[in-house]
Parts: structure tokens; C-alpha cells; sequence
């Protein structure tokens, strides 16, 4: 592929792309919306405190960082 042309004038390039079938603008902004359900979790759980799991809690402590 090779570049012809740098066509930044709005009429020119909305009668491009009304050519090529393409809207001429841009679509709406939508508005935001809300965050993912998983950061109101609570990740600090054990399984300990989940009385339907009968698997112990492990006796020793998980490290977690991350060594580059």
C-alpha cells in the first residue's frame, strides 16, 4: 500500500465516504456507564468464611509480589 493523498478538508472527505456508503459523521457519544461488577467485590475474602467450603484455609502465607 502506498500513500497518495492526505485529505483533511471536512467537505471533500464526507462526500467520500457518503461515495463509499460510510456515514459522513461521526456516531453520538454514549454516556458512561457504570463500573464492572467485580470491583465491588471483596477480594480480602478467606474461604474460611464461607461455611459451604469444607477445604481448610492453607497454614502458611502466599506471597504475592511480583519479582522482576
Amino acid at each position: 500500500m502506498r500513500l497518495i493523498a492526505a485529505v483533511i478538508e471536512p467537505e471533500p472527505v464526507q462526500r467520500i465516504l457518503r461515495h463509499l456508503g460510510e456515514p459522513p459523521l461521526p456516531p453520538p457519544v454514549s454516556p458512561a456507564r457504570s463500573p464492572p461488577l467485580w470491583d465491588t467485590v471483596d477480594w480480602n475474602q478467606t474461604l474460611a468464611d464461607d461455611p459451604e467450603v469444607d477445604e481448610p484455609a492453607p497454614e502458611f502465607q502466599f506471597d504475592q509480589t511480583v519479582s522482576w
